[in-house]
This record gives C-alpha cells, structure tokens and sequence, in this order.
C-alpha cells in the first residue's frame, strides 16, 4: 500500500515541492493573533499561566541512579515522571511564548532545551534497562517523539533563540535518531519478523524519526530514504489492523499508535503538496472510525486488552481525520472529548500544538455511536439498547485469540455498561513494571482469564498463545438482538477436559430496557466436570436467593440465575495493581452446583 512510494519518486517531490511550513512560526504574528482569537481569553491565560509556574520551576534532574531503578528493583515511575515533566514544560513554555511573544519565557526554554540535548539518553529505562552506550543510542518511543518535539520546538522558536541551540538540535536528533535509523538494522519494531510482529511502536517510532527528519534533514536524498524506508515499515503496521479497521490494541493505543501515524502523514503530504498521501484507501477510513465504533457511552471506551478503563482520544486528531477523511461523526465525537483544561492536556509539544491548530468546531450534533458495531476478524461485538440514550444499556463481547497486541487472556470476555458504568468491567490494565512485560505476565491477576469475566472449567484458566483461541460460532444484528455466539474450548489446556465450552452472549431489546442474556454450555471428556461463570466487577456486590446485585456508584445491574442448577459467591482480590491506581476487584462467581458430563449455566442480567 505506502511502498509504493520509493525512494526516487520521493526525491523528486521533495525538490520540486516548497511549500510553507506546516505550522506558523512565532515570529508570525497575524498566524498567532489569529489563533488567540479563536482560543479565547480564558484558554489563552490558561496556557500562559502554566508556563510562569514553569519558568519558575527547577528543571527535574535525572541522575543516573534514577535510570538504574528499572533494572534494580522494576520501577519505571522514578525516571520515566522527571523526564516526562521536562518534556511537558517544554511543551507549555513554549506555546506561551508564541502565544505572548513577549520573550520571557525565552531563557527558561533555552534552559530546558539545551537540558534536553544534555540527557545521555532520550529512551526510557524500561526500554533499554542499562545505561547508555553513547556509540549505540537507543530509539524507543520516547527518544523519537523528543526528536520531533525538539524540531517543533525549532520550528516555532528557532528563529528567537541562539543559533547554536537549533544547531545542537541538529546535531542530536542526527546522532540519536536519524543516523541509527538509516544505518542499524536492529529495530524490532520496523519491520514484522519471525519471532515477532509491530504493533503501536511502528507507527510512533517512525512517524516521529521520520517527522523529526522532514523538519531538519537539509540532504534530500537522505530525506527520501528515510520517508521511504517509514513507507516500507507502515505497510506492516496497518496489517495489524482487521478489515474493518478494528485493532486488538483497543482505542487507548489506537490514539496513540494511530494518532501518531497521522501525524506523519500530515507532514508528509504538506512536504509534498500531496504527492506522497499515506492517507488513502477505504482502510484508513476504517481504522480512523475505530473509536467511534468502540465508544460505549459517557467518553467510556471498549478496553480490552492492555487498556486504561478511561481513555481520552486527542481532540486535534479526531478533528483533523474529520476534515481531511470528509467523516463528520468525528468532529462531533471530537466535541465531547473536547473542553478538558490545558492541565490535564499538558504532555508534549506534539500534540499540544496539533490540539491548538486542529481546532475543533464549536458548534455542530451531539454524536451518537451506532446500535451495534461488529469487527468480525477480531471477533469484537458492541451492542447498544439506544445509542441516542448514554445511560441505556451497552453491552461489548470478544472472541479473538491469547497472542493479541498487549494481550491478556480474554478470549470470551465481555463488558456490560449502564447509566455510563460499566458494572460487569474489564479491570484494565495492569501497573508497567518490568515483570508486566516479563516472563511473569501472566502471573499478574489483571492479565489472567480469572481477572475477566470468563468462564473456569474444572479450575482451569485460560494459556497464553495463538493457539488459544474462540473460533466464531455465530453473530447476528438485527433490530432486536446483538449476538455472539463462540467455542472456546481450545482457549484452554488439555487439563480443562473439554469436549466442548459454547459461549453465547446476547443483548436483547424485548423488555423497556433491555437485558443481556449469558449462556454457558460445557461438554466433558472422561467424566463429569465442574464449570464456574465469572463476572468481574468493582461494584458492590449482594448476593439474594434468586438473583445477585451489582450495585455501582452510577448504575446497577441485576443477574439472575437458576438456584437448582448454580450457587453463587464472592471472590474479592485486594488491592489489585493497576494503572489507575491500586484498588479491589470482586469476582462474583456462578459455579455449578454438582459436577456433570454436560453442564449449562444460563444468567440474565437486566438494568435496576
């Protein structure tokens, strides 16, 4: 699909095309007078008075103990938070500036930027645990988007600083970024190989290097080995989205990965006036419509896998897909992400900048998400009672497979939400620690198939691996049901003794609000078997004669059950790791009450 963007006809491009730069300098004043209108005062002192605290803030130090941490002990926070700061005072300072533009906080940036260029190294300690090698710079994620924010930063401010810094840059991002990513063929995440296939690193990774290039690489022909070597590498990337643009990374990497993927395909075709366009085709349409086909409701987003249970798309980039890709639903989605303050947005220049100038329209529809979304190589189904209503009924279900990009064992997994709570969770995911991403995965509770709503036959949990995995059954949508209906008897060892672990999850619309029906139906080898139901939740948990209440901080769920067939009880995990914060998750457990050949285990769970 990109690669066929070589190198020449790259080339040829860059030197017949000299368009403007893609975002305006400081020293363009009627550009940023502009902009200050459309912010407003309020948004505008906003801005400005987080970059005076700033500037009067120390610079966070990073000695080289603190890099060490994440060997010695695992703990990423200690490094990654200082540098992240640094990154995020950048950021604010120097938006400040060009809204201002009254040189004050140009010493401060001075400060930061050459602090910058001062650090050994610009990637994370968890990405290459060790100190650095200064002849064998590391590029992760973090070491490229600091190249491209540096150039930003250049771009911006360049022309109002001393020469020698946008020269130091220069320098830098030609040492650290640009050279080893020409010249070093030893970059997991540039190409799928046998052992290992990219995900969102591909696209950060690239769109970063590649972006920090096109901003300071003087030497053409260089340039154009770098965007086609990218164009190469993002053919690999966008294979790992299904064909209906679904990708098992879930929305929070999707804003991310993708986000910074469309970063560089901006860049790109503003370069080339258009001649190199990695924004074409029906399947980029698809996949830039993911998140809202995957919204539940009240800005909470289906989050399987390795995904925070609140994710917050950039607003920038669902505007500027809106208006390049001609999908409104986007700009109106874009509006309810929109209004957050510049605090919670602080990060990094990249996208504080693109949130600024790709500015979401003030006025327009409320978006409402489909009645249901089904991405059928995934085996993701999300069904919604009344999408006009956010507090009605959501109900999103998976197959898939136990080898999925940031995987966690959840094949059959399911989400039941209302009145914008998901009562009947997904936890999230876990802490990012060393052993997160170590050979003891899958000993956290967060990524095991005990800390997801699916099925335990004779005790057993679900293996990590391709192999262990739904195959699709049935689906249908129609007007009156959503449903998913999967074998998941291969998601299990050979310990499980199954013949046969049918999984059928319904939302029906034939009661005022609806109500998701859950069957279970396993089939034993070699004698009779046990099978438990799990729900997982945070909500309180009641257990009555008939039925167990769900009962949340917005919304509760009702299940029934069949008290002749199963016995409910409660498992709590304490003080569960989490990104979010360490908390307690209840298990609430429907086991089977005598072991058989053949067992099924039906529940209703309905609106309270």
């Amino acid at each position: 699909m990109l690669s066929k963007y070589n190198a020449i006809d790259i080339e040829a491009a860059l030197r017949e095309e000299t368009p403007p730069p893609p975002f305006p300098p400081a020293h363009d004043r009627a550009a940023w007078e502009a902009i200050r209108q459309r912010m407003g005062d309020r948004l505008v002192n906003e801005y400005i008075q987080q970059a005076e605290a700033d500037a009067q803030r120390p610079i966070p130090e990073l000695p080289a103990t603190l890099y060490l941490e994440y060997k010695r002990i695992g703990r990423r926070e200690g490094y990654e938070t200082p540098q992240f700061e640094r990154r995020a005072m950048l950021a604010s300072m120097t938006l400040a500036e060009c809204l201002e533009y009254k040189g004050r906080f140009l010493d401060p940036l001075l400060n930061v930027a050459w602090a910058t260029c001062e650090e050994s190294s610009w990637s994370l300690p968890a990405h290459q645990s060790v100190l650095t090698d200064m002849d064998f710079p590391v590029i992760d994620l973090f070491a490229s988007m600091t190249g491209l924010q540096l150039a930003e930063f250049d771009l911006l401010l360049g022309a109002e600083m001393d020469p020698l810094v946008g020269k130091r840059i220069r320098y830098e991002v030609d040492r650290r970024l640009l050279g080893p990513y020409l010249n070093r063929h030893v970059w997991w995440w540039l190409y799928n190989t046998e052992g290992r296939r990219v995900n969102n690193w591909t696209a950060v990774c690239n769109a970063n290097v590649v972006g920090a290039a096109i901003y300071l690489e003087p030497d053409l022909s260089r340039l154009a080995e770098i965007i086609a070597r990218a164009a190469r590498s993002l053919d690999d990337y966008l294979e790992t989205f299904d064909r209906d643009g679904g990708s098992t990374e879930g929305p929070g990497y999707w804003s991310y990965g993708y986000g910074n993927y469309v970063v560089l395909a901006h860049l790109v075709e503003q370069r080339t006036n258009g001649r190199v366009n990695f924004l074409d085709g029906e399947l980029i349409r698809s996949v830039s419509q993911f998140p809202a086909r995957t919204l539940l409701s009240h800005n909470l987003f289906v989050n399987f896998s390795d995904c925070d249970r609140h994710v917050s798309i950039t607003p920038g980039l669902l505007a500027y897909l809106s208006r390049r890709l001609e999908l409104p639903d986007l700009m109106a989605l874009a509006r309810q992400q929109h209004g957050r303050s510049v605090r919670t947005t602080r990060d990094n220049l990249t996208w504080d900048l693109r949130n600024l100038l790709w500015d979401v329209e003030a006025d327009g529809p409320r978006f409402i998400p489909n009645r249901q979304d089904w991405f059928g190589e995934m085996h993701w189904m999300i069904a919604r009672f009344n999408p006009e209503d956010p507090d009605a009924l959501v109900l999103a279900a998976k197959g898939g497979h136990n080898q999925e990009m940031h995987n966690q064992n959840d094949v059959g997994s399911m989400i039941v939400q209302v009145r914008g709570e998901a009562i009947v969770a997904d936890i999230g995911r876990g802490r990012y620690t060393r052993a997160y991403f170590g050979p003891e995965r899958y000993q956290h509770f967060v990524n095991q198939s005990l800390g997801h709503s699916c099925p335990v036959p004779n005790g057993q949990q679900q293996n990590p691996g391709e192999a262990f995995a739904a195959r699709l059954l049935g689906h249908q949508a129609t007007t009156d049901l959503d449903e998913l209906v999967i074998e998941m008897k291969d998601a299990y060892p050979a310990e499980a003794r199954l013949n046969s672990l049918k999984r059928t999850v319904t939302l029906r619309r034939d009661a005022p609000r609806g109500w998701v029906e859950l069957v279970d139906s396993a089939d034993f080898s070699g004698g009779p078997g046990t099978l438990d139901s799990v729900l997982t939740t945070f909500a309180a948990v009641e257990i009555e004669p008939d039925y167990v209440l769900l009962r949340g901080e917005q919304g509760a769920l009702r299940v029934k059950y069949e008290a002749s067939v199963v016995t409910p009880r409660v498992e709590q995990m304490t003080a569960v790791d989490l990104a979010e914060g360490t908390t307690d998750v209840n298990r609430v457990i429907f086991a089977g009450a005598q072991p058989a050949q053949q067992i099924t285990i039906h529940l209703r769970i309905e609106p309270v």
